[in-house]
């Protein structure tokens, strides 16, 4: 079984680091008061900081600095705001600043090992860290300090500094992964793979970058059908990734596959970063794992992973904008290119530009046409956008490339049929509906889907309800499934056994107007007029929402539900 260490290797990064991620959070700290004139300034750099807008806050930070150019905490917090925006040329000045203001500032010292690493002047790395001494990280110094000297070309000396990482198992597995790694710099790919397979415990498969490391060792030792193997293990374990594919790919066909994990002193330091990024990737400390995510891009800009990862931090904390700028660096010629395509589209979006994103997507499938996520991808964005005609067409595409369908793309036809709904095209959709349920049956999004718009046309209501109760059992936290429920039964007339089932679905999804309006048709149906009215005005504040007709509901409240059926005798409710 391979060691599986993330969680000592976090425990161990935040003992150290944990100075760091308070000296990003912007706390409610008094600003001296030689700085009162930097309130204003300050203030809006904290809230923006709160908000994750770094961008916004480094703007607010220069303009405090500007009138109290030694605040420490200023200097901190802007470091670390340039820092997470990837802009090193304006973050390197500001921890020059920092360092000489607080020779222990830990952001500074990161900051400024990392300039140095990525000049290969490994001289002043190593006086960087000496001087830091127990202010670093004791696995991010240890590992640092081997690569320096694998960058001075002393492989003896660096075997030494990796070996010295002892105390823990943490420390054990990757100074020894590490020292592999710099093993196969140096062309010795026996001792590499020795270490790589780890003996009695497993293989040292710390991440996924160490199984590509192992496979690409072991290529070099002929041994591709072995590397192929462990790729698949690998994958098996998990969810398959493009790069891991393509690499089993070209093992399994016999090409040649060199040893380009680590290329040189300054790759083997980018790895670190990116070791401590991962490990760090947690809710409380997104902020430390960013910083050393964008240090590892810094280091190797060609590091795709760093890229796909600082994306990740800044998409959970809603910085669409840096995320698309993140992913945007991906080369076409790398295997992470569709992926990250993808993922660029729906950060365009989400930044509020989905002309962007679509274009994105409809550019990535002229390349990439016979691709299947891809046309699927851009279904989804033209869908969101509420071009249902041309997403069933993508849509269409994508299963024509699937071929013959297998279950797992009940979800094209799902999303197809939905899009074929929304165009008004019902013949097509619920034939989509129904081939989803044959790929996957009782799946809870299909029957909820097609028994919900079974209701609305007034069409085979015992099916429908037999549907939605299948969705509603396998979902019973879903609060859109727990509403299709009630308002079937509410279709069906069974008004008092639709109220259980209304009241749980606004409890379990209190802010939507759909369904607040669907309890208050059900409450008023049994009597509870006045309790209807709330509802249906809960329903007009949180609205204007699709389907929902709001002067319908002010007729409502006005003449009360019966009237306003009466006035349309081919609607029932």
């Amino acid at each position: 079984m391979p060691i599986q260490l993330p969680t000592l290797a976090r425990r161990l990064a935040l003992a150290s680091l944990l100075g760091v991620a308070l000296g990003a959070t912007l706390g409610a700290a008094a600003i001296p008061a030689r700085a009162e004139g930097v309130s204003g300034a300050y203030l809006a750099a904290m809230q923006a900081d709160f908000r994750n807008d770094y961008t916004e806050a480094a703007a607010y930070y220069d303009e405090a600095l500007a009138l109290d150019p030694t605040n420490l905490r200023l200097l901190t917090n802007a470091t670390v705001a340039r820092v997470a925006m990837g802009d090193f040329k304006v973050a390197g000045g500001l921890a020059d600043r920092l360092e000489a203001a607080d020779p222990n500032n830990q952001v500074a010292t990161l900051v400024r090992l990392g300039d140095r690493i990525a000049a290969d002047d490994f001289d002043a790395a190593e006086a960087i860290l000496t001087a830091a001494g127990e202010t670093v990280n004791p696995l991010l110094g240890g590992l640092l300090a081997g690569w320096i000297e694998v960058g001075r070309e002393d492989f003896p000396a660096a075997q030494a500094k990796f070996d010295a990482l002892q105390g823990n198992e943490a420390l054990l597995a990757y100074g020894q992964y590490h020292k592999a790694l710099a093993l196969a710099l140096a062309g010795d790919f026996v001792s590499a793979e020795a270490l790589m397979a780890g003996g009695d415990k497993g293989p040292l498969h710390l991440n996924r970058s160490a199984v590509v490391a192992h496979a690409q060792i072991l290529a070099q030792l002929g041994r591709e059908k072995d590397a192929a193997a462990m790729i698949d293990a690998a994958m098996s374990e998990g969810q398959p990734d493009a790069p891991l594919l393509d690499l089993r790919n070209r093992l399994a066909d016999g090409e040649e596959v060199p040893f380009d994990q680590v290329t040189s002193a300054r790759d083997g330091a980018a790895e670190v970063f990116l070791t401590l990024a991962d490990a760090l990737n947690a809710p409380d400390t997104q902020r430390v794992a960013l910083v050393h995510s964008r240090l590892a891009q810094e280091i190797r800009p060609d590091l795709v992973e760093a890229h796909l990862l600082s994306a990740q931090v800044l998409e959970d904390e809603d910085q669409f904008a840096l995320a698309t700028e993140a992913l945007a660096s991906v080369p076409e010629t790398s295997p992470w290119y569709v992926t990250t395509q993808i993922r660029r589209a729906a950060t365009q979006r989400a930044a509020g530009d989905p002309d962007a994103g679509i274009a994105t997507l409809e550019a990535l499938a002229k390349g990439h046409g016979d691709m299947i996520e891809v046309e699927s991808a851009l279904g989804d964005a033209l869908r969101a956008e509420e071009k249902f005609a041309e997403a069933a067409e993508a849509y269409t595409r994508a299963i024509v490339l699937a071929g013959k369908p297998r279950p797992a793309h009940w979800v094209l036809f799902y999303t197809r049929g939905i899009s074929y709904e929304r165009a008004g095209d019902w013949p097509k959709a619920e034939a989509d509906f129904r081939e989803a349920l044959r790929l996957e049956p009782d799946q809870p999004l299909v029957l909820n889907y097609l028994g919900y718009s079974l209701v609305e046309k007034h069409e085979s209501l015992d099916e429908a309800l037999g549907m939605i109760e299948k969705a509603a059992k396998d979902q019973p936290n879903d609060g859109y499934i727990t509403d299709s429920l009630g308002w079937v039964l509410y279709r069906l007339g069974r008004y008092q056994d639709a109220v259980a089932p209304m009241l749980r679905a606004v409890e379990l999804t209190p802010d939507d107007a759909v369904i607040n309006d669907h309890l208050g048709d059900v409450l008023w149906k049994v009597g509870r007029k006045r309790e209807a009215e709330f509802q249906w005005r809960r329903a007009l504040s949180f609205g204007p929402a699709d389907d929902l007709d709001m002067d319908r509901i002010r007729k409502k409240l006005a003449e009360g539900l019966d009237k306003v059926l009466a006035a349309e005798p081919a609607r029932d409710g």
